[in-house]
């Protein structure tokens, strides 16, 4: 048995790792730990964000796609690092596109038996612009998925 858990580095998708980690470690489950690499636009000050884009500061900084696999080794590594801590057989995987694609994609592709997702992620704003991705990953994806709060 596979699940895939999504990760973002928030304390949200850290409590939706825990939370799988303790329900799998049990049944001999491996997880397979994805990130969705997905380079954003932040903008920083004014009153009203840019359509689409969370807004953090006074200048408009675009990401680069070196600095966000970069930030999503690190996610991914420091949850592998807890995967093995909690005895549980782990790898990861660098996805890239938009979350709410890329996961469910990645799941039916790896044969999944279900997704772990945290309740939200890191930016409230920028998910009320563009919807939640538990939510979406609810709708789309073809395996269970657990929305941890």
């Amino acid at each position: 048995m596979n699940f895939v858990v999504a990760v973002d580095g928030s304390a949200a998708a850290d409590r939706a790792l825990d939370h799988a980690l303790t329900m799998l470690e049990p049944l001999g489950a491996t997880v397979t730990i994805v990130h969705a690499v997905e380079p954003q636009v932040l903008v920083e000050g004014g009153e009203e964000p840019v359509a689409g884009v969370a807004r953090t500061g006074d200048r408009i900084v675009a990401e680069s796609l070196e600095d966000a696999e970069s930030r999503a080794e690190h996610v991914l590594q420091a949850a592998a690092e807890r995967a093995a801590d909690a005895g549980v057989e782990a790898t990861t995987e660098l996805l890239y596109g938009d979350p709410v694609e890329a996961i469910p994609t990645y799941a039916d592709e790896a044969d999944a038996e279900g997704i772990f997702v945290g309740h939200r992620g890191l930016s409230k704003r920028y998910e009320g612009l563009v919807g939640s991705v538990a939510k979406e990953l609810v709708e789309r994806a073809s395996c269970p998925v657990t929305v941890v709060r």
